[in-house]
Protein backbone atom coordinates (compact mmCIF):
# COMPACT_ATOMS: atom_id res chain seq x y z
CA UNK A 1 0.00 0.00 0.00
CA UNK A 2 1.34 3.28 -0.88
CA UNK A 3 -0.12 5.08 2.18
CA UNK A 4 1.24 8.27 0.85
CA UNK A 5 -1.55 8.46 -1.85
CA UNK A 6 -3.92 8.10 1.44
CA UNK A 7 -3.41 11.34 2.86
CA UNK A 8 -5.45 15.04 2.73
CA UNK A 9 -2.27 17.11 4.18
CA UNK A 10 -4.24 19.43 5.61
CA UNK A 11 -3.92 22.77 7.05
CA UNK A 12 -7.23 24.55 8.17
CA UNK A 13 -6.29 26.74 11.10
CA UNK A 14 -7.86 30.31 11.45
CA UNK A 15 -4.12 31.52 11.93
CA UNK A 16 -2.32 29.64 8.86
CA UNK A 17 -0.41 31.89 7.03
CA UNK A 18 0.26 32.13 3.70
CA UNK A 19 3.67 30.86 3.89
CA UNK A 20 2.97 28.03 6.36
CA UNK A 21 0.02 27.23 2.79
CA UNK A 22 3.06 27.13 0.60
CA UNK A 23 5.05 24.30 3.34
CA UNK A 24 1.79 22.39 2.87
CA UNK A 25 1.99 22.28 -0.40
CA UNK A 26 6.00 22.25 -1.08
CA UNK A 27 5.83 19.07 1.45
CA UNK A 28 2.75 17.49 -0.65
CA UNK A 29 4.83 17.53 -3.70
CA UNK A 30 7.83 16.14 -2.12
CA UNK A 31 5.82 13.38 -0.16
CA UNK A 32 3.64 12.86 -3.08
CA UNK A 33 0.82 13.01 -1.13
CA UNK A 34 -3.15 12.73 -2.87
CA UNK A 35 -3.88 16.31 -1.67
CA UNK A 36 -3.68 19.11 0.39
CA UNK A 37 -6.87 20.34 2.18
CA UNK A 38 -7.21 23.97 3.28
CA UNK A 39 -9.40 27.20 3.62
CA UNK A 40 -10.77 28.50 0.54
CA UNK A 41 -8.98 31.50 0.85
CA UNK A 42 -5.58 29.58 -0.37
CA UNK A 43 -7.24 27.47 -3.18
CA UNK A 44 -5.66 29.68 -5.37
CA UNK A 45 -2.23 29.68 -3.90
CA UNK A 46 -2.03 26.30 -3.68
CA UNK A 47 -3.19 25.94 -7.57
CA UNK A 48 -0.20 28.42 -8.28
CA UNK A 49 2.43 26.11 -6.02
CA UNK A 50 1.10 23.07 -7.25
CA UNK A 51 1.17 23.70 -10.67
CA UNK A 52 2.88 20.40 -12.78
CA UNK A 53 2.30 18.22 -9.94
CA UNK A 54 0.02 15.38 -9.46
CA UNK A 55 -1.70 16.70 -5.74
CA UNK A 56 -5.18 17.82 -5.66
CA UNK A 57 -7.03 20.55 -3.97
CA UNK A 58 -9.55 19.89 -1.28
CA UNK A 59 -11.58 23.03 0.16
CA UNK A 60 -13.59 23.17 2.90
CA UNK A 61 -17.40 24.49 2.02
CA UNK A 62 -19.60 25.86 4.81
CA UNK A 63 -16.60 24.98 7.70
CA UNK A 64 -16.84 24.31 10.10
CA UNK A 65 -20.23 24.72 11.29
CA UNK A 66 -22.38 23.41 8.50
CA UNK A 67 -24.99 25.83 9.22
CA UNK A 68 -25.09 28.35 6.69
CA UNK A 69 -28.00 27.89 4.29
CA UNK A 70 -28.27 25.86 0.92
CA UNK A 71 -27.32 28.53 -1.38
CA UNK A 72 -23.89 29.90 0.70
CA UNK A 73 -22.70 27.02 0.32
CA UNK A 74 -23.41 26.41 -3.53
CA UNK A 75 -21.84 29.76 -4.16
CA UNK A 76 -18.68 28.32 -1.73
CA UNK A 77 -18.50 25.66 -4.39
CA UNK A 78 -18.56 27.73 -7.22
CA UNK A 79 -16.23 30.24 -6.24
CA UNK A 80 -13.54 27.17 -4.69
CA UNK A 81 -14.25 25.11 -7.90
CA UNK A 82 -13.37 28.56 -10.11
CA UNK A 83 -10.15 29.11 -8.39
CA UNK A 84 -8.70 25.51 -8.90
CA UNK A 85 -10.58 23.26 -6.58
CA UNK A 86 -10.60 19.60 -7.27
CA UNK A 87 -11.91 18.28 -4.65
CA UNK A 88 -15.25 19.97 -2.22
CA UNK A 89 -15.45 19.28 1.86
CA UNK A 90 -18.81 19.96 2.75
CA UNK A 91 -19.88 20.17 6.23
CA UNK A 92 -23.63 18.94 5.77
CA UNK A 93 -26.21 21.22 7.87
CA UNK A 94 -25.96 18.92 11.31
CA UNK A 95 -29.08 20.52 12.99
CA UNK A 96 -31.29 20.25 9.95
CA UNK A 97 -30.28 16.18 10.04
CA UNK A 98 -30.93 16.15 14.03
CA UNK A 99 -34.76 17.49 13.35
CA UNK A 100 -34.88 15.07 11.14
CA UNK A 101 -35.30 17.26 7.96
CA UNK A 102 -34.10 14.84 5.71
CA UNK A 103 -35.11 16.20 2.52
CA UNK A 104 -33.10 19.22 3.28
CA UNK A 105 -29.59 17.84 3.69
CA UNK A 106 -30.24 15.44 0.54
CA UNK A 107 -30.88 18.82 -1.23
CA UNK A 108 -27.67 20.11 -0.05
CA UNK A 109 -25.51 17.85 -0.67
CA UNK A 110 -26.85 17.11 -4.47
CA UNK A 111 -26.91 21.01 -4.90
CA UNK A 112 -23.68 20.82 -4.09
CA UNK A 113 -22.79 17.44 -5.97
CA UNK A 114 -24.21 19.34 -8.69
CA UNK A 115 -22.31 21.61 -9.18
CA UNK A 116 -18.92 19.97 -8.72
CA UNK A 117 -19.44 17.47 -11.73
CA UNK A 118 -19.48 20.48 -13.96
CA UNK A 119 -15.79 20.47 -13.56
CA UNK A 120 -15.57 16.56 -12.39
CA UNK A 121 -14.22 17.81 -9.19
CA UNK A 122 -15.73 15.11 -6.26
CA UNK A 123 -17.75 15.78 -2.79
CA UNK A 124 -16.52 14.47 0.58
CA UNK A 125 -19.82 14.72 2.63
CA UNK A 126 -18.49 15.57 6.34
CA UNK A 127 -21.20 14.56 9.00
CA UNK A 128 -19.54 15.47 11.61
CA UNK A 129 -19.62 12.10 13.70
CA UNK A 130 -19.08 13.80 17.26
CA UNK A 131 -22.54 15.32 17.36
CA UNK A 132 -24.23 12.28 16.21
CA UNK A 133 -26.33 9.24 17.09
CA UNK A 134 -25.60 5.78 15.07
CA UNK A 135 -28.71 6.01 13.79
CA UNK A 136 -28.19 10.06 12.53
CA UNK A 137 -24.32 8.37 11.13
CA UNK A 138 -26.17 6.22 9.40
CA UNK A 139 -28.74 8.48 7.95
CA UNK A 140 -26.35 10.96 6.76
CA UNK A 141 -24.38 8.26 4.92
CA UNK A 142 -27.81 7.31 3.03
CA UNK A 143 -28.03 10.28 2.47
CA UNK A 144 -24.82 11.86 0.74
CA UNK A 145 -24.91 8.16 -0.81
CA UNK A 146 -28.34 9.04 -2.27
CA UNK A 147 -27.07 12.32 -3.65
CA UNK A 148 -24.29 10.69 -5.34
CA UNK A 149 -21.13 12.16 -3.17
CA UNK A 150 -17.95 10.31 -3.72
CA UNK A 151 -16.96 10.34 0.25
CA UNK A 152 -18.34 10.26 3.64
CA UNK A 153 -15.83 12.23 6.10
CA UNK A 154 -16.18 11.49 9.48
CA UNK A 155 -14.87 14.98 11.02
CA UNK A 156 -14.06 18.65 10.65
CA UNK A 157 -11.26 18.32 13.04
CA UNK A 158 -12.76 21.40 15.10
CA UNK A 159 -15.59 20.02 17.09
CA UNK A 160 -16.01 18.35 20.41
CA UNK A 161 -14.43 14.50 18.88
CA UNK A 162 -12.45 13.30 15.70
CA UNK A 163 -12.47 9.98 13.69
CA UNK A 164 -12.82 6.77 16.00
CA UNK A 165 -12.36 3.62 14.45
CA UNK A 166 -15.77 2.16 15.32
CA UNK A 167 -17.71 5.36 13.52
CA UNK A 168 -15.09 4.57 10.28
CA UNK A 169 -16.27 1.01 10.42
CA UNK A 170 -19.95 2.01 10.79
CA UNK A 171 -19.48 4.28 7.36
CA UNK A 172 -18.07 1.92 5.99
CA UNK A 173 -20.70 -0.71 6.64
CA UNK A 174 -23.55 1.77 5.64
CA UNK A 175 -22.27 3.29 1.98
CA UNK A 176 -20.50 -0.42 1.26
CA UNK A 177 -18.38 0.26 -1.94
CA UNK A 178 -20.98 2.82 -3.59
CA UNK A 179 -18.81 5.41 -1.63
CA UNK A 180 -15.42 5.98 -0.10
CA UNK A 181 -14.57 6.72 3.58
CA UNK A 182 -12.43 9.53 4.89
CA UNK A 183 -11.42 9.36 8.56
CA UNK A 184 -10.04 12.95 10.05
CA UNK A 185 -9.40 14.68 13.09
CA UNK A 186 -7.04 13.88 15.67
CA UNK A 187 -5.29 11.18 13.29
CA UNK A 188 -1.24 11.61 14.45
CA UNK A 189 0.49 8.50 14.33
CA UNK A 190 1.20 5.78 12.33
CA UNK A 191 -0.83 3.19 14.58
CA UNK A 192 -3.83 5.27 14.24
CA UNK A 193 -3.86 6.10 10.47
CA UNK A 194 -3.32 1.90 9.89
CA UNK A 195 -6.35 1.48 12.48
CA UNK A 196 -8.39 3.64 10.22
CA UNK A 197 -7.61 2.41 7.02
CA UNK A 198 -8.05 -1.29 8.38
CA UNK A 199 -11.68 -0.19 9.28
CA UNK A 200 -12.30 0.68 5.70
CA UNK A 201 -10.73 4.60 4.98
CA UNK A 202 -9.13 5.27 1.64
CA UNK A 203 -8.50 8.69 2.42
CA UNK A 204 -7.14 10.38 5.87
CA UNK A 205 -7.06 14.07 6.57
CA UNK A 206 -4.23 14.77 8.84
CA UNK A 207 -2.10 17.72 9.46
CA UNK A 208 0.87 14.78 10.68
CA UNK A 209 1.43 13.23 7.36
CA UNK A 210 4.97 13.75 6.62
CA UNK A 211 5.57 12.65 10.68
CA UNK A 212 3.40 9.69 9.73
CA UNK A 213 5.24 9.04 6.78
CA UNK A 214 8.73 9.30 8.72
CA UNK A 215 7.32 6.52 10.98
CA UNK A 216 7.06 4.21 8.25
CA UNK A 217 10.57 4.55 7.20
Amino acid sequence: MELNKYIDHTLLKPEATSEEIIKLCNEAKEYEFKAVCVNPCYVSLCREHLANSDVKIATVIGFPLGANTIETKVYETENALKNGANEIDMVINIGKLKSKDFDYVYNEIREIVNKAKEVEAIVKVIIETCLLTDDEKVKACELAKKANARFVKTSTGFSTGGATVEDVRLMKKTVGDDLEVKASGGIRDLETFKKMVEAGATRIGTSSGVKIIKELK
